[in-house]
């Protein structure tokens, strides 16, 4: 997630086509599904706070952990009430507070590709979690990686300072169940004509139904269900983003 370190600038940009409104309504929803009580929001990696504003709009309360600094700042920049957005680190923290759901959206939990990563950040969410808890979050899919198999992808933007290009191609490491997303990024800046390239890795983790199952067990959550992200389908090898959600015990 420190990858994103370079880029949090226009972060938003890149994302503003991304309808965050409808992604916050959805786990809304599964949470009141699974804990009509939920009150407390605890967000693992909330970026620049998009989730977490839609959520305290309707009158809740989210605490945001995000490892990029430069990320926290424009969080705090955009002064969301009953919004604390915090510096940490997903795989290790302890703010001292119990919270009836906790979220990890946009695939971060992608990104812990090291199993005592992944270990260290489950059990420390169980540890802030209330008695039947729900952690919700989003990851990519094994069957969707090995049948369709990651593409090359190109996506432009720009607003009225900068031109953005970015280009996705990656690298799949079979043994490892981990895909390699390799961006090049340029930024080109409108009145000077500048061209910044940025060159980045984001190792990608993704995950089977029984592998979730699993680490749930070890750790003490019940499995509630695995459907795809936003629509509530049957997962299946079309499913790329498949919406994970664990109760504690």
């Amino acid at each position: 997630m420190s990858n994103f370190n370079k880029y949090s600038r226009y972060y938003d940009l890149l994302y503003k086509d991304k309808n965050y409104t409808s992604e916050a309504e959805y786990v809304l929803n599964l949470a009141k599904n699974y804990n009509k009580e939920c009150n407390k929001f605890l967000e693992l990696g909330c970026g620049t706070g998009n989730h977490a504003a839609v959520l305290c709009n309707k009158g809740f309360s989210v605490v945001g952990l995000e490892r990029s600094e430069e990320m926290v700042a424009l969080a705090k920049q955009k002064n969301i009430s009953n919004f604390n957005p915090q510096v940490a680190d997903i795989t290790n923290f302890n703010i001292n507070e119990k919270f009836d759901v906790a979220l990890s959206l946009f695939h971060v939990i992608s990104y812990l590709t090291d199993n005592e990563q992944l270990i260290n950040c489950f059990n420390t969410v169980h540890q802030h979690l209330n008695i039947n808890g729900i952690f919700i979050f989003d990851v990519w899919y094994s069957p969707a990686v090995y049948i369709q198999k990651p593409e090359t992808r190109v996506k432009r933007i720009s607003d009225e300072q900068i031109d953005v290009t970015r280009i996705a191609e990656s690298t799949i490491h079979y043994n490892k169940n981990v895909v390699d997303v390799n961006y090049t990024i340029f930024i080109q800046d409108k009145a000077t004509k500048i061209t910044e390239v940025h060159h980045e890795t984001h190792p990608m983790r993704h995950f089977s139904i029984n592998e979730i199952k699993m680490l749930a067990d070890f750790i003490g959550f019940d499995f509630v269900k695995a459907e795809e992200f936003l629509t509530a389908n049957k997962t299946s090898e079309n499913t790329w983003g498949v919406c994970m959600v664990l109760r504690k015990k």
